[in-house]
């Protein structure tokens, strides 16, 4: 690229910055062109050109009639080699980072709004103890405890021998055994830590263009003096912004304090503080969680009076686990995000000793446990079996909380749109327990039915006992979930037919009154009403996900009474009954058992096959891709946040050119590549702003965004977005199951944000223009439609003209400090 800024004549220079979707696109695609040069950017994430555009910069009279056109890639953040597919394991992770996400939006009630953020972090924390209690269970209970000490079980597997009870060997004692197993779980927390220390790394570290860029000055705002410190979530801020040279444009010392949306604070795409106190306290956790394991089986055994050091040691170890406990707990719950300014410090003190100590008492409690005790002998079950109850139970008050302190906030400021009226995070939370209780059970109820041979866990037929009795009755209620989601999809399924039936005589009307001579179709009316119906269902999606979350919880609570007033398995606890009742309960205790692990199994296999085939990808791609679209506020270990690094790539290529030209901009975002352009666009100087143009289409902005998620792209938000921004324009089609219209009104006599629904199919027939049947696009190839080439036209035309542009960089200066107004432009004021 040439280092010598354009002189442009009318319009001036213009560059069309292109972002792609769901499923990742390559720059040839979206280019129209086999051959493309990368201008900047790396393997992970680039921005494309022509080799014709490459120089682009040095030439802007060849682009007088039409933009520059640059295609960022950014598929490589979300998608690559099939060792990704592991990411799936860190689901239920993913999930309730979101519920942090998905606080109602509000006015005040900042205590509560902490609350709310607390009640997440709890329940991430949760999720981290439960996920490495279920590999204690495996490598502790079912294999060290349970089948290393039955002969039966150990003489049946060769690489058990060494650890086998009965031949009396070093290992044979059980807290030996229980020392060496605890390397499995402990290794386990090691590696999310390693993970998650390194996918910040690779993912996240990048930092929000509040720095200098060339030839302009991204100036970065200045917190409001007696605003909440740190340790408060930072979601209803003040922020004061200031122009170039320390004052506002208009040369007064001060310009007005101003409310901005929480996407465009500069430390919103930057939480390096918080992910590394939570990586902290979350590994520490995990390390104390294993401690506690080892020490609770080995000091139960010494309070029998064997030894009074060993039952004072264990005294002591035990209450050190809990100090650190409430320590943990004190680090997750005093300091939420800090919004306000990109916090580059660290507690080093915290992310340092907090993990270390608890590693250094893990090792302590294995030399406590590896103790000669030569009459110490493993029978039942491993005690501490009251782990996972304790956590369910944790659970669900944290959810009842959370939905409390959800319906508190949506009281507030109520909007008919918000999802479940304000309860998705709450829900979305549930389904997270639940989907960590599926797979810590699937993968504990699996191995448990392995090394019993053909017994039955929990039934006593085999050599071993099996998993604690909690995971077979939430095994047991996997049918029974199964079996109620059936109805809510037969009403859908009946309720999509209907509706394609009511559209048939809409889509003939709508074609006919467009074409001049349109013979009626039965099957090609069935199929354009079809895809329209379809495209509804995902407006049904809030009501169906309550109805999951709340059969989740009340079946959850039902298997925690199930457990503790039977104390035996489903199958057992039904014995003695009607025959009907033992039958149900034997079935689904055996069904429920092989679901949970048949599941998990192809749980994994298809994430990986959704990495591999482009097909499958684009199925389960846009709930990936709005999961990690997030930053990882509430568990540390979730997937990265691919967002923390497009979103400063693409705002650093906008203010970057806009400041080295001085010309106009129009950010084109397709589906989720949509809500990145309006983040970025979000984080731009008031002035940069006024230089661009926002054009999406197959956005989920509101339809999925801003009813999930109404605290960032709520009514108010994407408001002032369309009123910040100097002009923007929405495409949608009815077909589409993704993207929608934005319902954002126009002000001042602008042209509407919403321009659809498009046409889809655009022919119904063959006609001259479409002598070939048109397919229906649905959510796919926006820019082969007319309207859209158009619309684009029509917004840089609606842009201001190109700056002078000088060699000392002035232009870009005036382009910060001025509004479009002060340069003769037709452009909106700020909101």
């Amino acid at each position: 690229m040439s280092p010598e800024p354009p002189v442009g004549s009318g319009g001036g220079a213009a560059l069309e910055l292109l972002v792609h979707g769901v499923g990742g696109a390559t720059p040839q695609e979206m280019l129209a062109d086999p051959y493309t040069v990368r201008i900047t950017g790396d393997e992970t994430a680039a921005i494309h050109r022509r080799p014709d555009d490459e120089e682009a910069e040095s030439h802007p009279e060849r682009y007088e009639d039409g933009p520059v056109p640059e295609a960022y890639c950014w598929s490589n953040l979300t998608s690559g080699n099939g060792a990704r597919a592991l990411w799936l394991l860190l689901l239920p992770f993913m999930v309730v980072n979101l519920a942090h996400w998905m606080r109602p939006a509000t006015n005040g009630l900042a205590r509560t709004q902490r609350l709310y953020g607390v009640f997440v972090r709890l329940l991430a924390l949760t999720l981290t103890v439960l996920l490495t209690a279920g590999a204690c269970e495996v490598a502790l209970d079912l294999v060290a405890w349970q089948c290393a000490g039955s002969a039966g079980c150990a003489e049946d597997r060769s690489w058990l021998g060494f650890l086998s009870a009965a031949r009396d060997g070093w290992w044979a004692q059980p807290g030996r055994r229980l020392a060496l197993a605890a390397l499995v779980p402990a290794a386990l927390v090691a590696l999310l830590w390693y993970l998650s220390n390194r996918t910040w790394s690779a993912y996240e570290a990048q930092r929000p263009p509040t720095d200098a860029v060339p030839g302009g000055s991204l100036l970065e705002p200045a917190p409001v003096a007696g605003s909440a410190d740190d340790a408060t979530d930072a979601t209803d801020a003040t922020d004061a912004y200031e122009g170039p040279a320390g004052g506002p444009a208009g040369g007064s010392a001060h310009r007005a304090p101003k409310i901005r949306p929480a996407l465009a604070r500069p430390g919103f795409w930057y939480g390096r503080r918080l992910v590394a106190r939570l990586r902290a306290a979350h590994t520490a956790a995990g390390f104390l969680t294993v401690a506690g394991a080892i020490t609770g089986a080995t000091a139960r055994y010494d309070r029998g009076g064997s030894s009074a050091v060993r039952e004072v040691v264990g005294w002591l170890l035990q209450s050190t686990l809990v100090v650190g406990g409430l320590v943990v707990l004190w680090v997750v719950c005093s300091r939420g995000r800090s919004e306000r300014r990109r916090d580059g410090t660290l507690d080093k003190a915290v992310i340092s000793r907090l993990p270390a100590v608890s590693l250094a008492l893990l090792g302590v409690c294995v030399v406590y446990a590896a103790w000669s005790r030569p009459g110490w002998s493993s029978a039942g079950t491993l005690p501490g079996a009251i782990t996972f109850p304790v956590l369910v139970l944790a659970q669900g008050v944290l959810v009842v909380a959370l939905a409390a302190a959800a319906l508190v906030l949506h009281r507030r400021a109520p909007h008919a749109r918000i999802a479940l009226h304000g309860l998705g995070g709450p829900a979305v939370a549930m389904l997270a327990c639940a989907l960590a209780g599926v797979m810590t059970g699937g993968v504990a109820q699996r191995v448990g039915d392995w090394l019993d041979g053909s017994g039955t866990p929990g039934m006593g037929e085999g050599s071993i006992i099996g998993p604690p009795v909690l995971l077979s009755w939430q095994a047991a209620v996997i049918p029974v979930l199964l079996v109620l989601l059936l109805i809510p999809l037969v009403v859908l399924a009946v309720r999509t037919v209907r509706t394609a039936r009511r559209l048939a005589p809409v889509v003939e009307a709508e074609y006919g009154s467009r074409e001049k001579k349109v013979t009626p179709d039965s099957v090609r009316t069935r199929r354009i009403a079809g895809a329209r119906a379809r495209a509804e269902l995902t407006d049904a999606a809030p009501w169906l996900v309550g109805l999951v979350s709340g059969a989740t919880l009340l079946l959850g609570i039902g298997a925690v009474l199930g457990a503790w007033l039977s104390g035996d398995v489903p199958g057992r606890a039904a014995e003695g009954g009607p025959a009907l009742v033992q039958s149900v309960a034997d079935t689904a205790q055996a069904l429920g058992s092989w679901l949970i692990g048949l599941g998990f199994i192809l749980f994994v296999t298809w994430g990986r096959r959704a990495y591999r085939d482009p097909s499958a990808r684009r199925t389960i791609g846009i709930l990936w891709d709005v999961g990690t679209f997030w930053p990882r506020a509430s568990h540390p270990f979730a997937p990265p946040c691919y967002a923390e690094r497009a979103v400063p790539d693409l705002t650093w290529r906008m203010a970057s050119w806009t400041a080295r030209t001085g010309g106009r901009l129009v950010i084109s975002g397709h589906s989720q590549g949509s809500v990145l352009a309006a983040a970025a666009v979000w984080q731009l100087p008031e002035g940069t702003r006024h230089r661009v143009a926002l054009l999406t289409y197959g956005s989920p902005l509101e339809r999925l965004y801003g009813r999930w998620f109404p605290a960032y792209f709520g009514a108010g938000p994407l408001g002032d977005l369309g009123r910040e921004v100097h002009c923007w324009r929405n495409l949608w089609r009815a077909t589409d199951p993704i993207g929608g219209p934005v319902r954002t009104g126009a002000e001042g006599g602008a042209p509407a944000v919403d321009h659809g629904p498009l046409k889809d199919p655009l022919a119904y027939g063959r006609t001259e223009r479409h002598p070939l049947p048109e397919p229906i696009l649905g959510h796919s190839d926006y820019q082969a439609d007319p309207v859209f080439a158009v619309e684009r036209a029509a917004l840089l035309d609606r842009l201001p003209p190109a700056l002078p542009a000088q060699r000392d960089g002035t232009a870009a200066d005036r382009g910060t400090a001025e509004s479009p107004r002060s340069q003769g432009s037709s452009g909106r004021s700020s909101a």
